[in-house]
């Protein structure tokens, strides 16, 4: 698994590197997962061509400006036609997501909420200044407790004591 493929995506030799193991790995029953923010990141690599041939499966997250000209000449380039690309410009942000493989492509909805939701979701300069501030005050161990309850989550201490209670009779 490559998480932020960007940073690797960039540089020429472990791009053809990424290439090789593709090659390989596609003659043996094997998951080989990309994660990037940016399709751009992909399009733009050396090796993009084998990245969407080798990775047959794909995910894309909600884009209001995917049906902006450049934007979809970019989404073109992955095979998208127009009513996918209108799934995608409309799609909820942080809960729905268009997932394309040989066997079906949908848009579906994690319908993430509450504890779900504040966790999963927990991504913008906001949320990082939160995270950082929650780890400052309450330290590791008390974290999420404090992160969810400054996420505004409902009953956090009674759903953390539940949990607790079956482990401490053990």
């Amino acid at each position: 698994m490559l998480d932020e493929a960007w940073l690797f995506l960039g540089e020429t030799a472990f791009a053809a590197k990424i290439r090789e193991w593709l090659k390989t790995l596609r003659k043996k029953r094997v998951a080989v997962v990309f994660a990037t923010q940016s399709l751009d990141d992909v399009a733009a690599s050396p090796i993009a061509a084998t990245l969407i041939e080798s990775c047959p499966t794909q995910v894309f997250l909600p884009n209001p400006r995917a049906l902006e000209p450049s934007s979809a000449e970019l989404y073109r380039g992955f095979g998208l036609n127009r009513r996918q690309l209108e799934l995608i410009a409309f799609a909820a942000p942080k809960r729905a997501y268009y997932w394309r493989q040989p066997q079906g492509r949908r848009l579906f909805d994690l319908r993430l909420s509450g504890v779900a939701l504040a966790l999963c979701g927990a991504g913008s300069p906001e949320d990082q200044a939160l995270i950082d501030a929650v780890l400052e005050r309450s330290g590791a161990a008390g974290f999420a407790r404090e992160f969810l309850k400054a996420k505004g989550v409902r009953d956090v201490d009674s759903v953390f004591d539940a949990f607790a209670a079956p482990l401490a009779a053990e």
